[in-house]
């Protein structure tokens, strides 16, 4: 059981919407990555894919136990809605706003941290994404 869990999730969708896929890395307190995972979730937006990726690593971090998870992201809308600072008007935006809202009321503490796409783990991120399109793609 960890603590605190550190997220870094992306999604992306080649055409929008378009074949897509969720990617997400899990860091320990100490920097450590303890899991990396991606996966392709058919035709979808860009947005629906960041939802995607976030709602992937808030389910693992649930079933690992964590108390605590800060969540980065290189979407700003969806770090701006998950804050409350938008609304969520896009009817399936909000399937997976209110998805991600129930694993979210699983933790004692959730931050959610808008990083720029330059981010190490967010790049790290945004490369699994691409293998796994590019695997769909073959």
């Amino acid at each position: 059981m960890f603590k605190v869990l550190r997220v870094y999730s992306d999604g992306g969708a080649r055409g929008n919407p378009g074949p897509a896929a969720a990617a997400f890395l899990v860091l320990n307190e100490n920097g450590e990555v303890i899991k990396a995972a991606s996966n392709y979730i058919g035709i979808h937006t860009n947005n629906q894919t960041e939802y995607e990726a976030l709602i992937a690593a808030l389910e693992y971090a649930v079933n690992s136990k964590s108390q605590e998870v800060i969540c980065h992201l290189d979407s700003e809308l969806v770090t701006k809605q998950l804050r409350g600072e938008y609304k969520v008007k896009n009817p399936d935006l909000k399937k997976l706003f209110t998805k991600a809202q129930a694993l979210i009321r699983q933790f004692k503490k959730v931050e959610f941290i808008n990083v720029p796409r330059t981010n190490i783990q967010i790049q790290k991120a945004d490369a699994l994404v691409n293998k796994t399109l590019d695997q769909q793609a073959t």
